[in-house]
């Protein structure tokens, strides 16, 4: 199945995930996701989205590690991604976002120039989108993706953004879940069917546990 399509016309629940190829939790989210749909009747359509947008006018008020990886890391893989969209297609970030995400995150290869190439080289995409690592004339677009996703969550929050359709027909739209490792099977759905009824609640704002250690790729 391919993890990029238009949910309207397989009859599938469509699912919107916005992401940026930074960040880990992101990416243990989007792996329970591509989870919940061998299970659930879904189908997850993958939007961009920028943490150096989310951060760029509060840079002073981070520390100076995570302001640094902002600076230097964050732009250029957002700006190929993006162009890859425009230029090949929504359908293509699924594909993308899984070989950027096992090269990055599962193999600890970096947030490297060369890393991004060769995601690209593995989906078949053409190494001349690189040329777009240190500008895009495609970043109107990238920063339209980026707030469509986080003005339906609000500026406090980061990535992964979730968006799915509520029973009046207006998408439930949250942040999250973050989760360690990645759940499979029943536990991916039971996760799923417990994160959406909490959402659907009007009321509901937060909720939040204690974290003692940062994200588990041994199971992906």
């Amino acid at each position: 199945m391919s993890e990029q399509s238009s949910g309207a016309t397989s009859g599938k629940t469509p699912v919107d995930f916005w992401f940026d190829p930074l960040c880990p939790w992101a990416w243990m989210t989007s792996r329970w996701v591509l989870e919940v749909e061998k299970v659930r009747d879904i189908e997850v359509r993958w939007h961009l989205m920028s943490l150096a947008v989310l951060n760029e006018n509060k840079l002073d008020e981070l520390p100076e590690n995570y302001r640094e990886m902002l600076q230097t890391k964050a732009w250029g893989p957002v700006r190929v991604v993006i162009a890859a969209e425009q230029e090949h297609g929504a359908e293509v970030l699924g594909d993308l976002y899984t070989a950027l995400g096992t090269r990055i995150h599962n193999q600890g290869e970096g947030i490297e120039k060369e890393v991004v190439a060769r995601a690209l080289k593995d989906v078949g995409l053409p190494e001349s989108l690189m040329d777009h690592w240190d500008s895009t004339p495609y970043e109107p677009e990238l920063r339209a993706s980026h707030n469509e996703g986080i003005e339906k969550v609000g500026q406090e929050v980061g990535t992964p953004v979730i968006a799915v359709p509520g029973s009046d027909g207006e998408q439930i739209a949250f942040f999250g879940p973050v989760v360690t490792p990645a759940p499979k099977g029943e536990e991916a759905a039971k996760l799923w069917d417990g994160t959406l009824m909490v959402a659907s609640i009007p009321g509901f704002y937060e909720i939040k546990r204690t974290r003692t250690k940062g994200p588990d790729f041994s199971n992906l």
